[in-house]
């Protein structure tokens, strides 16, 4: 018993130790958290959305290199991966952009496509009810650009009855909005909205002043007017289920924030102001982050409700009637280029068949979304020529030019499918050969073009969503606007898919009909 007691005493006071001491992981700081995300980013590679499309100065293609991308989000990121590295003790870790549209970035985080977006994303409680956010890592503002000899515009006040640009679905067009002013043209891109102004299409631009720093403080065409309005602050957007990442890049943020690394970053690229000192001020403030709980939940729920069918059937039908229009429009152009360009191969003389030749070739072969996006923004600047055409104009110009060249092929095919005796049979009746293409050819041929004329309509209704590059807001268009402002993807979604078959189905009925009883005189 004498030897028995000490040996038990040691046996409990080691096991005491070692029910105190830390563990090994403790001693290394590998919280619970820390595991985590070191299992989640195994792969070493941290993956950010953003949209390099006229990006700067957030993040843009280098003109110098034009495949390495360049920005004060890019070295911000850079930074954000280095901390994250000696943070969570992963050497290897590296970021990964991923090139999104910008007003679909939420989208594709939901999706999984990218860990968080980093492209100027306002955090606002539009962005709270979808998303949780880092904190704040740049304070902005919204600043107000005119041309240069503008003299009636002192304020944003000034702009309620002036065409106003911004960029869709940011901070700065829910402020137009909420201001009351009533021409507002957003599109997807920030750099349109300038060279809109520049071309004289809209009166000012109201936009973050990062952008309005970088696309227009050395062009003497334009001028700043008015106080900066509209402060707010940029954030990393993450997934909802995402707080142990959003927990990570807040530490970094907070020690880029702490050493001066941040202020260098946006002095390199001219983007430091005294508003950034705010940045300092407490660690990731409930309001700014989004985290979400009773009031982010109402947040959705009014959202959702205030969008009832009385308000987006409206703008949706609105909308469906300017998809009308320019389907109409732009196929009646269609039809007439198409038959003056067949008539012209088949029976001009050669030089005059060679050019119908390369029309159709031509215009079949190159994308309609690059015409639409040349009519309209780079044939104003077209030496000599600076033709400077409104956003509908360019689209029934591009959509008839375009679908022309298919049009010409099925009135070409179709002609050479009237039988040769009918041309013969017209001339024993005393025909000259324009008469007889005009009052025997042409109508048999129509009829045989029908069907896939019929076929280039229906497609050209769907076609129509192109035209929102060029800031036109047809049915396609106004079903994003309205979808992701309400969040009712689905509801809305129906209703547009219903506009488009109650435009389309018709048309088929239609032209089966007229195929069935239109026979000029024969069956």
């Amino acid at each position: 018993m004498k030897k028995f007691a000490p040996i038990s005493l040691r046996f409990f006071v080691l096991v005491a130790i070692l029910a105190v001491a830390p563990t090994a992981a403790d001693l290394q700081g590998d919280s619970p958290r820390v595991v985590r995300l070191r299992d989640r980013l195994a792969s070493n590679v941290l993956r950010w959305g953003g949209d390099a499309e006229g990006g700067a100065p957030f993040q843009f293609h280098d003109p110098e290199q034009p495949d390495k991308l360049v920005g004060f989000e890019v070295d911000l990121v850079d930074a954000l991966v280095e901390q994250l590295r000696s943070q969570l003790d992963l050497p290897q870790l590296h970021a990964e952009f991923v090139q999104y549209d910008w007003v679909s970035l939420p989208l594709g985080l939901e999706k999984q496509d990218f860990d968080l977006i980093v492209s100027g994303l306002e955090i606002t409680d539009e962005n709270r009810a979808k998303l949780i956010f880092s904190r704040p890592y740049y304070v902005y503002s919204l600043a107000l650009t005119v041309r240069a000899d503008e003299t009636r515009v002192k304020s944003v006040e000034d702009c309620l009855k002036l065409r106003v640009g911004t960029l869709s679905g940011s901070a700065a067009q829910t402020y137009l909005q909420e201001l009351g002013v009533e021409q507002i043209t957003a599109p997807d891109g920030q750099i349109e909205s300038y060279q809109d102004l520049a071309l004289g299409r809209v009166d000012a631009v109201l936009l973050d002043l990062p952008i309005a720093i970088y696309n227009t403080a050395d062009d003497p065409r334009f001028k700043f007017v008015g106080p900066r309005v509209g402060q707010g602050h940029y954030g990393l957007g993450l997934r909802p289920t995402d707080d142990d990442l959003a927990a990570a890049i807040d530490e970094a943020l907070s020690e880029l924030i702490r050493t001066g690394r941040i202020r260098q970053i946006y002095a390199k690229w001219k983007m430091w102001n005294e508003d950034q000192l705010q940045l300092a001020s407490g660690d990731r403030p409930a309001e700014a982050a989004g985290l979400r709980g009773a009031t982010e939940a109402t947040v959705v729920t009014t959202n959702r409700e205030a969008w009832t069918f009385s308000r987006y059937a409206p703008p949706l039908f609105a909308a469906a009637g300017v998809t009308v229009a320019l389907t109409f429009v732009s196929m009646a152009l269609a039809m007439l280029i198409g038959l003056i360009v067949a008539v012209c191969r088949l029976y001009g003389p050669g030089p005059i068949r060679w050019l119908a030749l390369a029309y159709v070739e031509f215009f079949r072969g190159i994308p309609l979304l690059l015409l639409l996006t040349f009519l309209y923004y780079g044939l104003p600047h077209v030496p000599y020529m600076g033709v400077d055409l409104a956003a509908w104009q360019a689209a029934i110009i591009g959509f008839g030019l375009n679908y022309a060249a298919f049009e010409a092929e099925i009135y070409r095919s179709s002609i050479q499918s009237v039988p040769r005796g009918q041309w013969e049979a017209a001339r024993s009746l005393g025909m000259d050969d324009m008469t007889a293409f005009r009052r025997v050819i042409f109508p048999q041929a129509f009829r045989t073009a029908l069907g896939p004329m019929t076929n280039d309509f229906v497609a050209m209704f769907k076609d129509t969503s192109l035209v929102s590059v060029i800031a036109v807001v047809e049915l396609t268009k106004q079903y994003q606007i309205l979808a992701r402002t309400s969040l009712k993807f689905t509801e809305i979604g129906l209703l547009t898919a219903a506009l488009y078959l109650a435009m389309s189905i018709p048309l088929g009925y239609l032209a089966r009909y007229l195929e069935e009883n239109w026979n000029f005189g024969h069956k």
